[in-house]
């Protein structure tokens, strides 16, 4: 607070002072009053109002620069009435009166359309498990027809469950924390896990898988790490080259402080300029527009927000028309070490 500007705020008072003393001075102008009592006087006054004035600013203006500095050092601004002291004087009083009404009132409106997202939530979530159940049944009415019609419905069937998973761990992906619980797991028995998954449509689309070095051990929630993995083994798959001897490679690396899982393929790959966009919620790209793909940009945004979620690094590499590798770092910090 620059005292110029403070100085202005009073100027109408010492205008009023000043026009006061004035007055004053021209009444005991027609009195037989000394010129010393009439010079002292105005003096006085004026001296003392700009003393208070002085310590006026002073004192505010230590209120005013800690304030400043406790909200600029703050990460969370709305935290900043707990920490007001209560001001001596009675504008800074006002303040905080009005910060804290306002703090209550928006606490008040955060509270409410937080239960009304955690309706909403607690409803899809619910949904998808209701959702499942016809699908299951719809499976085992395939299994005992089996015939090409059928053959095509499971097909689609398995990409309907598989956008309904998707849902539901967006739903859950805020709050991963509630959710996960985190032990040491067999890589191998990971990755075998999802190829059983994606056995249907690495069959139909003729794409080999080559799995070697998985005997590392990791971290993690077998869960999350899963879908995950789906998610990756499914744009492999989807992004694959037409015609060609497609191929899916996982192995690991275990280091000193890491475990890093790859996941390579040798399909479309991604232009130089959209690898950095790849992890943004709803970037296609390029390849989700060609071939009809209709890539909702979703999967990979999902995969990068679960990664961070349960500590694990993601990292992804593409030449164009050579094919995409992505890697999976599992830390060996001792923060996470399970036994």
């Amino acid at each position: 607070m620059l005292f110029k500007n403070f100085l202005k705020d009073k100027l109408l008072t010492i205008s009023l002072l000043i026009f006061g003393i004035l007055t004053v001075e021209i009444f005991l102008s027609i009195y037989p009053i000394g010129n010393f009592i009439k010079i002292y006087m105005p003096i006085v006054i004026l001296g003392f109002y700009f003393i208070s004035i002085f310590i006026e600013y002073f004192r505010k203006r230590t209120f005013y620069e800690k304030l400043y500095q406790m909200l600029n050092q703050l990460e969370e601004k709305y935290l900043l009435i707990e920490l007001i002291k209560e001001p001596s004087f009675i504008e800074g009083k006002i303040l905080k009166e009005v910060l804290q009404e306002t703090n209550k009132s928006m606490l008040e409106n955060v509270n409410q359309y937080k239960h009304l997202t955690e309706d909403y939530k607690e409803y899809i979530e619910l949904w998808i498990h209701e959702i499942k159940l016809p699908l299951t049944a719809s499976k085992l009415i395939i299994e005992n027809n089996k015939n090409a019609t059928t053959k095509n419905i499971d097909e689609e069937l398995d990409k309907v469950e598989n956008y309904i998973e998707q849902a539901l761990f967006y739903a859950r992906s805020n709050t991963v924390e509630k959710d996960y619980y985190i032990k040491k797991c067999m890589l191998r028995e990971i990755i075998n896990e999802c190829v059983k998954k994606n056995k249907n449509v690495l069959i139909q689309e003729k794409i080999s898988m080559k799995l070697h070095d998985l005997e590392a051990e990791v971290n993690t929630d077998s869960k999350w790490i899963i879908f995950i993995l789906n998610q990756l083994i499914q744009n492999s798959v989807k992004y694959r080259k037409q015609g060609g001897n497609s191929a899916i490679e996982i192995y690991a690396k275990p280091g000193k402080e890491n475990v890093i899982l790859y996941i390579k393929d040798n399909g479309m790959g991604i232009k130089k300029g959209e690898i950095t966009r790849v992890f943004e919620k709803g970037f296609t790209g390029t390849n989700g527009r060609l071939l009809n793909k209709k890539s909702t940009g979703i999967g990979l945004y999902l995969c990068k927000k679960l990664c961070s979620k349960l500590g694990i690094a993601i990292e992804l590499n593409s030449i164009q028309k050579e094919g995409t590798e992505v890697r999976l770092i599992f830390p060996k910090s001792s923060y996470m070490n399970i036994k």
